[in-house]
């Protein structure tokens, strides 16, 4: 294919990772910021062996499910990728991706797929900033890792854009010689407590103190503040500073969580409650197993209907956590890697439930395989790739597993990114 020529095109359907895919001459064409039926003219600027990627010159017709972006940004910045589709073209996308990987895969779902969204705007606890040359603070762009500076964002909750912007002035006044990197903020669900995250590549001339204050002045929510220095090589990052408080309490689900820096927390504001429902709703029994239980999520809401529960986490920065929210319930916290805990103890125990939501590489043959010779009578899959879930699906379903019900939970609208409830049965 010639990269400097158009071409015009087909959209044919909605792939994971935000694009379109089209074909010239039989070749895929992956194509961004399209929806499924449209005609467009587009320029290919990467051409594989098997595949390219194109951009779109013009849209020659449009889908009726086109609308214009909410944000000034989207196109240029990387964080979104279906802007360009009302919400409700954007959950029938996800839900087609969803099917196909699955279908792709030989895993069968039973039923109709159920659907888990609220709020598609300003729903966002958690974003991750990185500043530019000049200070300003954006996120990398969608076609390169440069910084696109932003003056809004409207996937996320106000106070940490608020806050984005009170830090970006605040570092210029405070701290220009601090070379700061990125900034990650959090918030509870309220918005009445913010903790930040200064990345930086040297802990030299720090005014941390001062940052805060300047930054507190403008964001009352602001509680606390880490100075962490960027790793290199095989040097670890580390935390050199703090100010203020370490965590944050997170009203969520009928619980106080405490969340800690760095902690993982799901990111969707509007709709933890409803997930951890989705989860955890008709589970009792005599022992639950959590696995990758962060801080506590689903353990927490488990300890009301099971005897015993032992929720798994090796992260520092939620270990912690984990055992105090789990503090007084008949819950307990094993701070060890989920693999090597299922090593120990996969032939010696029968849990009536196992919960996982591993990462997005998902769980592997070696912990399907182990999860199968526990023999418990139920699991909950909770899934962020639908690639790595329907592989290991598919191994859960081959040593005697079989899907109840499986439900697309829409954490992260706007993005292609989904998220999915699997609750499976012993056959």
């Amino acid at each position: 294919m010639t990269q400097s020529a158009t071409q015009l095109v087909q959209m044919e359907k909605a792939v994971y990772g935000g694009a379109c895919l089209a074909r010239v001459e039989g070749k895929a064409v992956f194509v961004p910021l399209t929806l499924p039926g449209e005609q467009t003219r587009v320029r290919v600027v990467e051409d594989k062996r098997s595949y390219a990627t194109a951009e779109v010159e013009e849209i020659v017709a449009a889908s009726p499910e086109r609308v214009a972006a909410a944000c000034p940004h989207f196109g240029a910045c990387g964080g979104c990728h279906y802007q360009h589709a009302g919400y409700d073209a954007q959950l029938a996308l996800k839900q087609s991706v969803l099917q196909e990987t699955l279908e792709r895969a030989g895993v069968d779902v039973p039923g109709a797929m159920a659907r888990l969204a609220a709020a598609p705007w300003g729903y966002r606890n958690r974003i991750r900033l990185a500043f530019d040359a000049h200070g300003n603070l954006g996120y990398r762009g969608r076609r390169s890792h440069a910084v696109v500076p932003i003056r809004q964002c409207p996937i996320a909750a106000p106070v940490l854009v608020e806050a984005a912007q009170a830090f970006a002035e605040a570092a210029r006044r405070t701290a220009p010689a601090m070379r700061m990197a990125e900034l990650a903020l959090f918030c509870d669900a309220a918005e009445t407590a913010v903790l930040a995250t200064v990345f930086t590549a040297s802990a030299a001339k720090v005014r941390l103190e001062a940052l805060a204050t300047a930054v507190q002045a403008r964001v009352p929510a602001l509680r606390g503040l880490e100075l962490v220095v960027e790793g290199h090589g095989r040097q670890l990052a580390r935390t050199v500073a703090r100010w203020g408080a370490s965590s944050l309490t997170y009203s969520a689900a009928g619980f106080d969580y405490r969340v800690d820096h760095g902690a993982f927390f799901q990111v969707n504001r509007w709709l933890v409650d409803a997930l951890v429902e989705s989860v955890t709703a008709g589970h009792g029994g005599e022992l639950a197993w959590d696995l990758f239980a962060g801080v506590g999520l689903f353990a927490r809401r488990l300890t009301q209907g099971f005897r015993r529960v032992v929720a798994v986490e090796s992260a520092p920065s939620a270990t912690a956590a984990l055992e105090h929210n789990l503090r007084g319930t008949a819950g307990e916290c094993v701070r060890a890697e989920t693999l090597a805990f299922l090593r120990r103890k996969a032939s010696g125990q029968r849990p009536d439930l196992i919960v996982v939501d591993p990462p997005r590489n998902g769980l592997g043959a070696e912990t399907t395989a182990l999860l199968v010779a526990t023999g418990a009578s139920a699991m909950v899959y909770v899934s962020c790739d639908p690639a790595t879930l329907a592989r290991d699906l598919r191994a859960l379903c081959d040593g005697g597993y079989a899907l109840e019900s499986v439900t697309l939970a829409d954490l992260f609208p706007q993005t292609f990114h989904l998220e999915t409830v699997v609750r499976l049965r012993r056959a």
